[in-house]
């Protein structure tokens, strides 16, 4: 267990590996600018030697792998007008997204407790995505008024089906399995066995993970996935309700529940991002979404959305609806 004396990012040759651990249980492991600068420039470490075979990724604490990026910080960014603050955070996490999704030799994220947001970008364009049974993932973006971004404008909307819409607009949280059916994680390893697939990385044999995986069935993403294809794979939200209200179930209803507290520019951004996000490349998207953020947090509900959900917690955001989406775009 780590504290906050201690440095927020610890990066290091270990055998035949380059590890790279975030280190600040406390916060849940959420990225700050320190941390997306540290974990830039142990890639560009890594990438220049040449007996490296492969990179591990890990939370410390054993409650989440990474929880996301520090939005409470680009709260306080906003609300001073600090517009270069903000980017800056921007560029250099999009940038470092890059990076990972460049990087010419396995990149093996172990994700064992909760990983959200900006760590689903830290993982998601890496090549093995390894998730426990204590796993959890979601983009929950629309709840603070942000959008899927750290490169998921790219992912999202090329997993199965309308998967990537409903995780988008809902923030669905999946558990370790249900990640690996989605297509968000790679590989199944109960967390027991985790220190020797580490050891065996460490090694430099990214090979071990197969040998470590266990199978997962169809299970509840499998059951539901007629319903979301059904209701989540239209253009607008209105027709995405109405789809939702024609359904008639329990998990429909609960669906127009969750996206009824959601800011609606969020969503209508989400959707719009997504739909340009499908032929684009990652670099485009990346491009794409950090245009977006100058837009997004400059909007009111991004400050409340923070302070309803992270600062206040009271869960009661009012939201201000734009009334042109495009204008965000441009």
């Amino acid at each position: 267990m780590s504290d906050a004396t201690e440095p927020s990012l610890i990066a290091r040759r270990e055998g035949a590996a380059g590890t790279i651990l975030m280190n600040r249980p406390h916060a849940l492991n959420a990225l700050d600018l320190p941390m997306i600068e540290g974990i830039a420039r142990a890639l560009a470490d890594f990438r220049a030697d040449p007996a490296l075979r492969l990179v591990v990724l890990e939370g410390a604490g054993g409650r989440a792998f990474c929880a996301g990026g520090d939005v409470r910080r680009m709260r306080e960014l906003a609300l001073a007008g600090d517009a270069a603050g903000v980017e800056a955070f921007f560029a250099n996490e999009y940038a470092m997204n890059l990076a990972i999704a460049e990087f010419p030799r396995p990149w093996i994220s172990l994700i064992d407790g909760v990983c959200m947001g900006g760590g689903i970008g830290v993982s998601v364009h890496g090549s093995h995505r390894v998730v426990t049974e204590h796993a959890l993932l979601a983009m929950p973006e629309t709840a603070i008024a942000l959008f899927p971004d750290v490169g998921t404008s790219y992912v999202l909307p090329r997993l199965p089906g309308a998967l990537g819409n409903w995780l988008a607009l809902t923030g669905a949280r999946l558990k370790g399995a249900e990640a690996v059916e989605a297509g968000l994680a790679t590989h199944f390893v109960p967390r027991d066995s985790l220190p020797a697939l580490r050891a065996a990385l460490l090694e430099g044999d990214a090979g071990a993970v197969e040998r470590f995986a266990q199978p997962v069935p169809p299970g509840s993403i499998a059951a539901q996935r007629p319903a979301i294809d059904r209701c989540f794979g239209h253009e607008t939200l209105p027709s995405i309700r109405d789809a939702l209200a024609a359904e008639d179930s329990d998990w429909a209803r609960d669906q127009l529940a969750i996206l009824a507290r959601m800011s609606p520019t969020s969503m209508a951004v989400t959707l719009e991002l997504l739909r340009r996000g499908r032929t684009m490349s990652l670099a485009d998207c990346l491009q794409m979404e950090l245009r977006l953020t100058r837009k997004v947090t400059r909007h009111p509900d991004f400050a409340e959305g923070v302070r309803a959900v992270l600062v206040d917690k009271d869960n009661a955001p009012r939201w201000t609806p734009q009334a042109k989406i495009e204008d965000m775009f441009g």
